[in-house]
C-alpha cells in the first residue's frame, strides 16, 4: 500500500472530482425527488445528453467553452419536452408507473443517442486546462481541478438560490409542505417546472464537465445512476447540502475502495447505503421536517 502523502493527496483530489460530478447529477435529482415526488430514472440519460451534445457543440465551434452554455440549454429543452408530454402526466400517477415509464424513457433516450451519435466512445481533443499541476510533487491533471471548482461553483450558487431568493423559499416551502405552500399563495406548479428543468441543466452541464475527462458514449448515464441514486438517498430528499455531504460519502468510498479494498470496492457503497439507512432511514440531512 502507497505511503506517500502525494500518494493519498491525489487521491482525495480524485474523490472530489467525482463527488463534484455526482452533485451536479444528484441536486437536481433529489430535489425532484423531494419536491414533486417523482421518480425520474431517466435522469442519467440526460446526463450522457449534456455529453453527447458537447461533443457535436465542441466539433462545430472549435473548443469545449460554448459546449458548457449551449449542452445545458439542449439538455434543457429536451426536459422540458418530456415534462409538458409524460412527467407531468404522471406525477399523480403513483411510483410504480413512474418508475416503469422512466425506465422505458431510458431505452428511448439511448436508442435516440445511438441514432444521432453511434455506439462509439466520443472524445474531445482540444478541452481547456489540458496540461498538469504538480501536487507534492505529482502531477495532477489541471481540467479534473476544473470540475471540482465548477462543483464548488455551483454549490455556492445553489446555496444562494435557494436561501436568498424568493424562489428558493417557495422550494423549501413547496419540499416541506406543498399544500400548505400552496394555501399561502405558492404557485407550486411553476416551482414544480422550474426545478424540474434547473436539474435538467445540471444534469447537462455535469455531462459537458465530463466530457473531456472520460468520453462520451450513448448509455453512458446507465452506469452513473445507481451512485447517483445511492447520494439522494444517503444524503435525504429535498438537500442540498445533504446532496453535497452524500456525494463526498459516496465518490470517497469509491475512490478509497479501489485503492484499499479493492476485492470489495464494489460493494462499499452498498455497505455505507445499508449502514446510512439504518442509522437514518431518511437520510443524513433530509429537507422534510416531517
Amino acid at each position: 500500500m502507497p505511503s506517500d502523502s502525494a500518494f493519498w493527496v491525489v487521491q482525495i483530489l480524485n474523490s472530489m472530482q467525482l463527488a463534484m460530478l455526482l452533485f451536479l447529477l444528484s441536486v437536481g435529482l433529489t430535489v425532484i425527488f423531494g419536491l414533486m415526488n417523482f421518480v425520474n430514472l431517466a435522469h442519467g440519460s440526460l446526463y450522457a445528453l449534456g455529453a453527447l451534445s458537447s461533443y457535436s457543440i465542441a466539433k462545430a465551434l472549435g473548443g469545449m467553452w460554448p459546449a458548457y452554455v449551449l449542452a445545458p440549454l439542449i439538455v434543457t429543452a429536451v426536459g422540458a419536452v418530456l415534462y409538458l408530454t409524460i412527467i407531468d402526466r404522471l406525477r399523480a400517477a403513483g411510483p410504480m408507473k413512474q418508475v416503469l415509464a422512466s425506465f422505458g424513457l431510458i431505452f428511448v433516450l439511448i436508442d435516440a443517442q445511438r441514432y444521432i451519435w453511434g455506439t462509439d466512445q466520443l472524445g474531445v481533443s482540444h478541452a481547456p486546462f489540458a496540461g498538469s499541476v504538480m501536487v507534492l510533487g505529482e502531477p495532477y491533471p489541471a481540467y479534473r481541478l476544473f470540475i471540482i471548482a465548477v462543483g464548488a461553483v455551483v454549490f455556492a450558487l445553489l446555496y444562494v438560490l435557494l436561501e436568498r431568493t424568493r424562489l428558493g423559499a417557495e422550494v423549501r416551502a413547496s419540499v416541506d409542505d406543498a399544500e400548505t405552500a400552496s394555501c399561502v399563495g405558492v404557485n407550486v406548479e411553476r416551482t414544480f417546472f422550474v426545478v424540474f428543468l434547473i436539474g435538467c441543466a445540471l444534469a447537462g452541464l455535469a455531462g459537458a464537465v465530463a466530457l473531456p475527462a472520460f468520453s462520451a458514449e450513448a448509455g453512458m448515464g446507465v452506469a452513473i445512476l445507481v451512485p447517483t441514486l445511492a447520494v439522494v438517498i444517503v444524503g435525504g430528499l429535498g438537500s442540498l447540502t445533504g446532496a453535497f455531504l452524500g456525494s463526498i460519502l459516496i465518490a470517497t468510498t469509491l475512490t478509497f475502495g479501489q485503492v484499499l479494498f479493492p476485492r470489495f470496492a464494489s460493494i462499499l457503497m452498498y455497505a455505507l447505503l445499508v449502514v446510512v439507512l439504518l442509522a437514518r432511514p431518511s437520510g443524513l440531512l433530509p429537507a422534510r421536517s416531517a
